[in-house]
């Protein structure tokens, strides 16, 4: 057996080899790490732009976030102030009812007053007619007949009861 023969670099297979090589390499290079790096730049450039994308959207939110708080403090300050003119409105509408029920009571006693006092005017006239037909009735009995003391007091007594029977 040779020995030589198996450390011993031929020429040709040695440049055999080299040549394989780098078509291998050329063919590695070219037909899968090319596009490796572009999957991989597509999906770098993916990811870049859903970050973009987040971040705008993360940024609308915030502002509709605080657009809708200032809303909704304007909504709550709107509300606060129906709710005082409310009850503004509400305490006039009260003292006015009340100013027109003082009014109205004031003159419902006012008109029961001179409704009174015209009552009491006629009840008046009606006791000082009646008190004259009897004065006359009395003098007229009296000049019927001569009256004693005790006819005096019997006259009396009964125009005092008459009188009282007619209030």
């Amino acid at each position: 057996m040779q020995t030589q023969d198996l450390v011993t670099i031929v020429p040709w297979t040695f440049i055999a080899q080299i040549c394989n090589l780098f078509i291998q390499v050329f063919l590695i290079k070219k037909f899968l790490i090319k596009p490796i790096r572009e999957v991989i730049a597509k999906r770098h450039q993916l990811a870049t732009e859903e970050l973009d994308k987040a971040r705008v959207s993360e940024q609308e939110a915030q502002a509709l976030k605080a657009e809708y708080e200032k809303n909704l403090s304007e909504a709550r300050d709107k509300a606060n102030e129906i709710i005082s003119t409310a009850n503004r409105t509400a305490i006039q509408k009260s003292d006015e009812i009340i100013a027109n029920a003082n009014r109205e009571a004031l003159a419902i006693r006012n008109k029961a007053e001179n409704d009174i006092a015209l009552e009491r005017k006629a009840a008046v006239n009606d006791i000082k007619d009646e008190i004259g037909s009897m004065a006359v009735d009395i003098a007229t009995r009296l000049i019927e007949r001569e009256v004693n003391e005790e006819d005096h007091r019997k006259l009396i007594d009964e125009f005092i009861e008459n009188v009282g029977e007619s209030k």
